[in-house]
């Protein structure tokens, strides 16, 4: 299993924001951003949801679609090197074969640092988006950060694959919508404990164009613990703490047990005497 990178010993302050986006109103929904990134100036990285720059939609998703160099980031990213806050935002990113669900990432000195495309599309998500084709771990000033979209979430190697890679840090942006808010709580939780690195997931909430969303926001630490936790009532921003890197106190290192040998499987009918 990789070593963590020999320089990070670092507290990482991270601002979860629960929004309740405008519905195909970028504008609007980049002014609450960079009124969120002012007011939680301190944090080393803000945490949009899925689709947030935009809202959660499948229909023309076409005309949401924005570009590596659109300029109406530019005041995003200039709050982003001004703080030296980083941000992690979900939109519809325009790519050569169509529109992909991506997560945006601004470095804290303003410049789009990279995306991530979606892997694991969900329902109508098939028709209106692209689907990613490779994982991807960002450098923020030294943190490999994991990145996830939603229902990728619910398929361990996902994760798992991120954290044999080097992340030291998982991050995944939501739209999860009822009734799944349980399972977000379960696999958020699970992804941090079987791979014993620290979660963040933040969650869209209230009603969108089409389903109302769960929120459930959270930080869970590599024991499952929630080190903030902004519930399912409300949009709010809440603050997790960490220090990086994170191990399981207790724990076994289930990443370097999973290079042991799965045996294989038997099937068929057995006799016991």
């Amino acid at each position: 299993m990789p070593d963590s990178p020999p320089h990070l010993d670092r507290s990482f302050t991270v601002a979860l924001a629960q929004t309740r986006p405008a519905m195909r109103d970028i504008d609007t929904n980049l002014a609450h951003m960079q009124r969120i990134v002012d007011a939680y100036a301190h944090a080393d990285l803000v945490v949009f949801p899925e689709l947030g720059l935009s809202g959660y939609t499948t229909t023309n998703t076409a005309s949401l679609a924005i570009e590596r160099n659109d300029a109406r980031l530019a005041q995003l990213a200039e709050a982003a090197r001004r703080h030296a806050t980083a941000i992690i935002f979900g939109a519809a990113l325009n790519t050569p074969d169509g529109p992909s669900n991506a997560a945006v990432v601004i470095d804290a000195h303003g410049r789009w640092l990279d995306t991530y495309s979606k892997a694991f599309l969900f329902g109508d998500e098939h028709q209106a988006y692209v689907a990613g084709d490779t994982l991807v771990i960002v450098d923020l000033d030294g943190v490999p950060i994991g990145l996830m979209i939603c229902f990728d979430i619910e398929f361990p190697e996902v994760a798992r694959k991120l954290a044999t890679a080097g992340a030291e840090l998982l991050v995944s942006i939501s739209a999860n919508m009822k009734p799944f808010g349980p399972d977000h709580q379960v696999f958020g939780v699970a992804r941090a404990l079987e791979n014993g690195r620290p979660h963040v997931y933040v969650n869209q909430i209230g009603q969108g164009e089409t389903f109302e969303f769960t929120g459930g926001s959270m930080v869970v630490s590599p024991d499952g613990e929630r080190l903030a936790d902004a519930g399912n009532d409300q949009a709010c921003v809440v603050l997790g703490n960490l220090r990086l890197p994170a191990r399981s106190r207790v724990r076994p290192d289930y990443l370097e047990l999973s290079t042991t040998p799965i045996p294989p499987v038997r099937t068929g009918p057995s006799l016991c005497v």
